[in-house]
């Protein structure tokens, strides 16, 4: 393996420390606050990574919710996100028994055994008609558990997925790795049918926020930090478990603020 040259090293170097933001000298002690309390040391290179993320919506995601939500009725999309709210139960499941709360594992695999069956693989939400209302858990959230912060570390936006933080980043490789529908069986049709699960998934949940994120982009006068804020706060009230039942795993990272 040919060793990497140190110009390329160097380069690297200055390039992540160009995305970096200065931390305010401490004779501006409320900018310093202000720093601190966002964590976001990295903010100038996630706005740049923002800016794309946003481009990339506008020009593929949101047209093909737009689409998605023209050609197919509403029983139809409901049936078709609580399809996939229904094959996230068994990873939470485990997440809520890994953070010590076996009631609400139990209830997770009840709500899945019901509607897997009742619902017929899950099209229908019988389960919250007898009060196992939907909660999703992850990575993320266990982690913070186990640490006993809901300080996730410096703030990140990721290349088309979106706000993150350190620890959820971390989270979300753990989550992927270990996701139990990845290893259920081998060949192209399995395989066709994981990524028509993904794809699936994100242009259902983009279909919901359509009009949430069209009022972050209208009514923000800085869309990027009032992202910010929404998903921190979000995070920090599903490690707490202080949100409300919700249908969708990613509500948090586009909802506007209230």
């Amino acid at each position: 393996m040919r060793p990497i040259p140190l110009r390329l090293i160097a380069l690297l170097a200055a390039s992540l420390a160009a995305g970096c933001a200065a931390v305010p000298p401490e004779t501006e002690p409320e900018a310093r606050a202000e720093y601190f309390e966002t964590n976001d040391p990295l903010e100038p290179l996630n706005r740049v990574t923002y800016v794309v993320n946003d481009a990339f919506d506008i020009m593929l995601l949101r047209p093909a919710a737009e689409a998605y939500r023209l050609f197919l009725p509403q029983p139809v999309r409901t049936g078709i996100g609580n399809v996939i709210d229904n094959l996230l139960l068994p990873k939470t499941a485990v997440h809520q028994l890994l953070q010590g709360k076996p009631g609400m594992s139990g209830k997770a695999l009840a709500r899945f055994a019901i509607n897997s069956t009742v619902g017929l693989l899950g099209i229908f939400d019988f389960a919250s008609d007898i009060g196992l209302e939907p909660q999703f858990e992850d990575m993320g959230q266990t982690l913070a558990v186990w640490a006993g912060t809901t300080n996730g570390g410096p703030y990140i936006v990721l290349p088309l997925l979106g706000p993150s933080n350190l620890r959820d980043v971390f989270g979300r490789g753990i989550d992927m790795a270990t996701d139990p529908w990845a290893y259920l069986g081998q060949g192209d049709t399995v395989r066709s049918l994981r990524v028509t699960r993904t794809a699936t998934q994100v242009i259902d949940t983009r279909e919901q926020l359509i009009e949430p994120i069209d009022a972050l982009r209208r009514d923000s006068l800085d869309p990027y930090a009032a992202l910010r804020s929404v998903y921190q706060q979000q995070r920090a009230r599903d490690i707490l478990d202080q949100s409300p039942p919700r249908r969708r795993f990613f509500d948090w990272r586009f909802r506007p603020p209230e």
